[in-house]
């Protein structure tokens, strides 16, 4: 059922028969299985219109679909969570809202209202809410995604486009500490570049140097800066956080570096794990040095995906450094266990970031 209290006019359109019956809930994987249904609108005539809830299906487009051929896309990526009363928790889906439209703006692509992205959001969980999977490793994956579906070839902004939201099952994202390598010849993103937008662009410039680090035994890249590839930025789909003397570090923001809703959600709880953090940009001499000196006890990457993946090894030169073993004291973990209790309602939220259905 559509919600009373939303301000659209939605239109529902349920399946006749559920595909929930064929998911293993023991074994989710990450976006496995996708959920029954799927929001849709249009922006047509500079205007979002034709609210709806329909199957996840196959969509219908042009051959000639500007997207195809110029990649005017982008995207976001939220969790929903089932707290012990079996309520539906919604993580910062506003953060989301805000950062969809950053990267709406750099793709020259139409803003959506925050509140039709966060009330869309909201109305298909209300109709999926039997998907929203409990467990503490688990959790709903909801993905956002506008793109442009003009009929025409030539490079312009498009004038028609679509959002929806499409939603799959997570299970734990890596299940052991990662192996990262430090990129010292591929860039990610360039200063005047798209990088700090979602934007599909940017994943598929990394596939690449991603694959050859593979075949090398690394799970991610850690990129460097573009101009002098001397300071490092992100990590795969992540951003990157170091402990050194005791002091939690990440770099900093920019036209390079994506604004990580969980980054930010990190610097905001360690005030209250009385954990320093200093963001500020830190060099592969820094890192390399502090790895040979002992002082580098941590190292983690933070996104949606993951939350917190601890990295056990950097490679850097054809040489691997080996970082301590994770305990159970480390900030990864003590980070990671104060945002589980928040996303799952087992602590207060004192920031305003869950939104309960």
């Amino acid at each position: 059922q559509i919600r009373k209290n939303s301000f659209m006019n939605i239109k529902l359109s349920k399946v006749k028969k559920s595909k929930i019956s064929d998911v293993d809930f023991s074994n989710l994987g990450f976006c496995k299985y996708y959920t029954d249904h799927m929001f849709i609108c249009d922006y047509e005539d500079k205007s979002w219109k034709n609210f709806r809830i329909v199957p996840f299906e196959d969509l219908k487009l042009s051959p000639a679909c500007t997207t195809l051929h110029y990649g005017q896309t982008i995207f976001e990526g939220l969790k929903a969570y089932k707290n012990d009363n079996d309520d539906i928790l919604i993580f910062r889906s506003d953060k989301n809202a805000k950062r969809f439209n950053i990267s709406a703006h750099r793709m020259c692509m139409p803003s959506i209202p925050e509140e039709i992205f966060t009330d869309s959001i909201n109305q298909l969980l209300n109709v999926e809410k039997d998907w929203v999977p409990s467990g503490k490793d688990n959790s709903l994956y909801i993905r956002p995604l506008m793109f442009a579906v003009d009929p025409y070839i030539g490079i312009k902004p498009a004038d028609k486009y679509i959002f929806m939201i499409i939603c799959g099952l997570a299970g734990g994202y890596y299940s052991e500490p990662v192996n990262v390598k430090i990129e010292k010849k591929y860039t990610r993103a360039i200063s005047g570049g798209v990088g700090y937008a979602k934007t599909a662009a940017n994943y598929a410039a990394a596939l690449y140097p991603a694959v050859e680090a593979q075949k090398e035994g690394y799970h991610q890249l850690i990129w460097t800066d573009g101009k002098e590839h001397n300071y490092v930025e992100e990590s795969g789909t992540m951003n990157l956080f170091f402990v050194i003397n005791n002091t939690l570090i990440t770099p900093p923001l920019g036209d390079t570096v994506l604004d990580g809703v969980t980054r930010d959600s990190i610097i905001s709880v360690c005030s209250e794990l009385d954990i320093k953090v200093e963001v500020r940009k830190i060099s592969i001499n820094e890192i390399i040095d502090s790895l040979d000196k002992g002082l580098m006890t941590e190292a983690f990457g933070a996104g949606t995906a993951a939350t917190v993946a601890p990295i056990k090894t950097i490679g850097y030169n054809s040489k691997n450094y080996n970082l301590p073993k994770i305990d159970k004291s480390d900030y990864s973990q003590k980070i990671l266990d104060y945002l589980n209790k928040i996303k799952f309602g087992k602590i207060e939220d004192k920031f305003g970031w869950v939104t309960k259905l």
